[in-house]
């Protein structure tokens, strides 16, 4: 049995355990990893009202890169995606983020393997999971319906929201 029906489904779960943690946060925005964290940002963003912006991650065989965005500066960021495997993705996001120079750092999934999430608590200032499995599995495992969407879907849904 999978832990998710699909992507949005996974952000509608994490979405009221990411509310408690950005309670009384001011200046917090969402930036959802390009392009599978899109509808997971949007499944959270039922349940938190705040900015969702796309982050923009290439991807090449020698891992992942994230370009700065000195735009967020003192902001509360929370980076979103559709889950860690390896947590390439993620370590290459806070380390851009940090520099950056934001006020705090959160990373939100729905599935991140404990033996991962390790290295990310010292890489964010917390890690929001909904599943924490002890062992590192594909994504898709996780999901009933891995619904993979293309960079161009994404940007469409980030506008539609957006508007």
């Amino acid at each position: 049995m999978s832990d998710f029906a699909n992507l949005v489904d996974g952000g509608r779960r994490l979405g009221p355990l990411l509310a408690d943690a950005l309670a009384g946060k001011p200046d917090v925005v969402l930036l959802a990893a390009m392009p599978n964290g899109v509808p997971v940002a949007l499944g959270v963003a039922e349940s938190v009202d705040v900015e969702v912006n796309g982050l923009v991650v290439e991807r090449s065989d020698s891992g992942a890169s994230v370009p700065t965005r000195p735009d967020l500066a003192g902001r509360h960021v929370v980076v979103v995606d559709d889950g860690v495997e390896t947590g390439t993705v993620a370590r290459a996001a806070a380390a851009s983020l940090r520099a950056s120079g934001v006020a705090s750092l959160r990373l939100a999934v729905p599935v991140c393997p404990r033996e991962v999430e390790a290295d990310l608590q010292h890489r964010y200032d917390e890690v929001i999971a909904v599943v924490r499995p002890m062992a590192r599995r594909d994504l898709a495992w996780h999901y009933a319906a891995f619904d993979t969407i293309d960079e161009h879907t994404a940007r469409r849904l980030l506008w539609d929201h957006n508007a």
